[in-house]
């Protein structure tokens, strides 16, 4: 009979702080789709003789991120060089921290499918820099020969590793959502994927389910997307499932994860830190965390995605699916308020209503930002106003949000050229409905005996005598006057 086994994964991810400039030098960072070595100096290129110079922004976003995550922050952390050689790493060593980061021992809540809540503990944040970029092909073509950019070199990053505390590939994506979700909410990262500002590598191992002991655990690496995170540890469980059942033994290793095959790949055996010969980097001061400093830092911290979706809850009567939706994108979350400037807290359900399915759906159909979007939050309010009062219907505003999408242009212009007013004159509407109920006989008899549902071919028959602009509510409200 095969063996139960359980995964038990950490992770180890990489953030790009949003700072302007990089970490030890004043070079932008900037260089993503710039031409090749242009955000560069002696500094960031390890020239003889050069000092680095500590981004005291870099440091601010650093601490931030770890009191959002709810870190502790040591009072005192050092600077450590990390020894290695390789072509993009020009120093022959990446300044890092080893022994004391500046944050230890914190957490973060994931929300599972099923419901169950999960803490997922955070064992270190650390500063460190980051290094070049080796380039083995332009566009289609292989080359022969590798080409290295530097302009990514000495990049200000966190590295934030977790305790080994996720058992299944859907708590990775959960947890690598809701980090990247506080990270953005904070200010701290843009976590912009594809310009490699978030990376992720995994710890995986295996063991018989109901043991304490760990397994032997593998490293993946190119992990460039969370999907890509997911598909990766489940076929790395069967791999090393696999391996166990047949009577083998893990090897401590670092594996490549190859996204067109699907399938991990052994890279080379694993280091360990006495590998990299970390020693204090000398030309560094150790990094101290004065307390009012922190309290200021603290202080600044923007409302977090948990905060917001329990206020969104609570302020605007929002389901906590509607709340979490809204809540997990600031950009999305600040155009949602942005647009209940104008309404009242009444509309924010059908306000959600709209930047959800409509708002959200052509932006993932179009492949598009809410920074991008061509409708601002005030014509998406001036829309929900439009529907509430009665001017158009819940269909016409559809119709509305296309032209508005194609066009920019306002909503009062744009119900004008569609003709879409709805008509809420009383004496017209109650024609339509005297002309409905006489042409349905049948259902209005019925909707005096106390058939409610027959009410439904009469309103479609209004609607359809009024050519779709009469008030709705209206057409109800005065169906159930008229067979009272």
């Amino acid at each position: 009979m095969a063996t139960d086994y359980e995964m038990v994964v950490g992770l180890e991810v990489h953030c790009q702080l949003a700072t302007a400039t990089k970490l030890f030098c004043g070079c932008g960072t900037d260089g993503f789709g710039s031409t090749a070595n242009t955000r560069v100096c002696p500094v960031c290129t390890g020239q003889p003789g050069v000092l680095p110079v500590l981004n005291k922004r870099a440091v601010e976003l650093a601490f931030q991120s770890a009191l959002a995550l709810e870190c502790g922050l040591a009072d005192q952390s050092i600077f450590a060089r990390k020894n290695y050689f390789y072509p993009d790493l020009p120093k022959a060593y990446q300044i890092s921290q080893y022994e004391k980061p500046f944050s230890q021992h914190g957490g973060l809540e994931i929300k599972l499918k099923e419901g169950a809540a999960k803490r997922i503990r955070i064992l270190r944040i650390h500063l460190e820099e980051d290094a070049g970029k080796l380039l083995h092909e332009i566009g289609s073509e292989i080359l022969d020969h590798s080409l290295v950019d530097f302009n990514r070199g000495g990049v200000p990053l966190i590295e934030i590793v977790s305790e080994p505390d996720i058992r299944r590939s859907e708590e990775a994506y959960a947890y690598l959502t809701a980090l990247k979700e506080v990270l953005q909410h904070a200010g701290v990262s843009r976590c912009d994927m594809e310009k490699g500002e978030m990376r992720c590598d995994a710890n995986v191992s295996l063991r018989p389910r109901g043991q304490e002991e760990f397994g032997t655990r593998a490293e993946i690496k190119n992990l460039n997307s969370f999907k890509g995170v997911k598909e990766a540890l489940e076929y790395e469980y069967g791999r090393q499932a696999s391996v166990l059942e047949g009577g083998g033994r893990i090897v401590l290793e670092t594996r490549l994860w190859d996204a067109q095959r699907m399938a991990t790949f052994s890279m080379r055996s694993k280091e360990e830190a006495h590998d990299y010969r970390y020693f204090p980097d000398p030309d560094l001061v150790p990094l101290v965390a004065e307390p009012r400093w922190v309290q200021s830092l603290q202080a600044a911290l923007p409302e977090l995605p948990a905060a917001k979706r329990r206020r969104f809850e609570t302020s605007y009567a929002l389901s906590e699916y509607d709340a979490d939706v809204l809540a997990s994108d600031k950009a999305v979350s600040v155009f949602f308020e942005e647009a209940m400037k104008s309404l009242p807290a009444e509309a924010a359900k059908a306000l959600a209503n709209l930047v959800i399915n409509d708002l959200l759906g052509k932006l993932n159909a179009e492949n598009k930002t809410v920074q991008n979007c061509p409708i601002k939050p005030a014509m998406m309010g001036d829309l929900v106003k439009a529907v509430q009062s009665g001017k158009i219907s819940s269909k016409g505003a559809k119709e509305v949000f296309a032209k508005m999408w194609e066009t920019g242009k306002q909503v009062s212009s744009l119900i004008d050229d569609l003709g879409l007013s709805q008509v809420s004159d009383e004496a017209q509407v109650r024609a339509w409905v005297q002309e409905a109920m006489a042409a349905n006989t049948k259902a209005a008899e019925d909707l005096r005996a106390g058939k409610d549902r027959a009410i439904g071919s009469i309103v479609g028959m209004g609607m359809k005598l009024s050519k779709g602009k009469a008030n709705p509510a209206l057409v109800n409200q005065l169906i159930k006057d008229a067979v009272k």
